[in-house]
């Protein structure tokens, strides 16, 4: 751990010692999990291109309620895994927005969807660029279901790369849930009213989980929390009737990997220690009442 003159702490012992205090003795055991390879399932709607990602993805996105909604919103949706999860469950006449900032990903993101999705399928699907934090500035209350994969500090990816992770400070935590209650804040005010938000994050800090949605609860009051029988019944429900065939490795279901989420305050975090090394992924489904 390295200290400057003003104090300030980075790089891996700083890391380290950061992320032990939040796990105790928990933690030797998530860092390698963490450290391992990343576990993938297999998306694979018919004579398109297969797409990998986490499981534990998938699980967060199986929650969020579509049946109903004519229009649906990915907020931050590169490289586009989730959205091909809304995509295989919403209705057919249903318009979902896939939106990314930075075009480099959404040209990433328009490929991922002509490429992996049916034609009849991607023709309602509408992949927009620009910056999620100011959508509701132009628009309010249009969309019944968004989901908001909020950037986050990606510990994972932190911890397996050397440079990053010498450069890792305390501080870069504080200014990502800055980003992030900006993106919810805003995402909630696009929702419609009885409307659902799914807010997720790949990160292992509360502040950047359960932190932003208590941000949420505090400044509206039409903030309601789903618990966790009804997230189970909408995940069952999307869960058989995807239009995709979904293969999950070692052996496991995608029922596993949602038994394998842990409560928190106002969500669950799927933890690779827990999962057989899905994750990490934390996720709060929020209804606005």
């Amino acid at each position: 751990m390295k200290k400057t003159k003003t104090q300030k702490v980075f790089g891996q012992m700083a890391f380290e010692k950061f992320y032990s205090e939040i796990f105790t003795e928990r933690w030797e055991k998530l860092k390698a999990f963490l450290a391992s390879e990343t576990l993938h399932a297999e998306l694979s709607y018919k004579n398109c291109e297969s797409y990998f990602l986490d499981p534990a993805s998938i699980v967060a996105a199986l929650c969020l309620p579509v049946k109903d909604s004519e229009k649906i919103l990915d907020l931050c949706a590169a490289p586009g895994g989730k959205t091909l999860v809304l995509a295989g469950n919403k209705n057919d006449d249903a318009v979902l927005f896939s939106n990314e900032r930075s075009p480099s990903r959404k040209k990433r993101l328009s490929k991922v969807v002509e490429s992996s999705l049916p034609p009849e399928i991607s023709c309602n699907v509408k992949v927009c660029l620009s910056d999620g934090a100011s959508w509701c500035r132009r628009v309010s209350e249009c969309y019944e279901s968004i989901l908001l994969d909020a950037p986050c500090s990606s510990e994972r990816h932190v911890l397996n790369d050397k440079k990053y992770l010498e450069q890792w400070t305390p501080s870069r935590i504080k200014t990502v849930s800055m980003e992030q209650w900006a993106l919810l804040s805003c995402a909630f005010r696009l929702l419609k009213k009885n409307g659902f938000l799914l807010y997720a994050t790949c990160a292992l800090c509360p502040q950047e989980n359960d932190g932003v949605v208590s941000k949420l609860l505090k400044k509206f009051p039409d903030v309601n929390i789903a618990s966790k029988d009804f997230m189970k019944e909408i995940f069952d429900l999307n869960r058989k009737s995807i239009k995709t065939d979904i293969f999950c490795p070692q052996d496991f279901s995608l029922e596993d990997y949602f038994s394998f989420a842990e409560k928190t305050e106002f969500g669950f975090h799927i933890l690779p220690d827990k999962s057989f090394g899905a994750g990490p992924l934390y996720f709060s489904l929020i209804k606005k009442s």
